[in-house]
């Protein structure tokens, strides 16, 4: 199966100009989880709904700044011709749940850890379990009473 069958290609994207504050609302009304910072339409970042709660609420960052200078970049990408397992393979390398799909550099779509596993059956809680535990910090992965 390829990244194409299973990738999500309304992908609500921004400039990397527009504030943090202006990220969040844009995620509430479009009701997403990301949103793909592009210069044209070409992808430059990526900001997530958790990156939000845990990299700018969290530290207290002013909700005014640019967007893009709190954005992951460089994106993780994939290709729409890609197979869905290298898809996973390179989400665990890179600890990430979504991969930005481009084509001849263009940003054409997302491809997140719900699409495949959603899509991929049997394997799909395999693929699940570590794509998750390669995204987490290892602090959740300790036995009660460890440090």
């Amino acid at each position: 199966m390829l990244v194409r069958e299973v990738m999500t290609e309304s992908v609500v994207t921004a400039e990397p100009a527009r504030s943090l504050r202006e990220i969040a609302q844009l995620m509430r009304e479009r009701n997403v989880g990301s949103v793909v910072l592009v210069d044209g339409s070409r992808p430059v970042g990526i900001l997530t709904d958790r990156d939000l709660a845990l990299s700018v609420v969290a530290d207290g960052r002013d909700p005014g700044a640019r967007s893009g200078d709190h954005a992951s970049s460089p994106v993780i990408t994939a290709q729409p011709d890609m197979d869905v397992e290298e898809a996973a393979e390179k989400m665990i390398r890179h600890g990430v749940r979504r991969l930005v799909v481009v084509e001849a550099g263009l940003l054409a779509g997302v491809v997140t850890l719900d699409d495949i596993t959603s899509r991929t059956g049997d394997h799909a809680s395999e693929l699940s379990a570590r794509i998750t535990r390669a995204a987490m910090p290892d602090y959740f992965f300790h036995a009660r009473g460890e440090s």
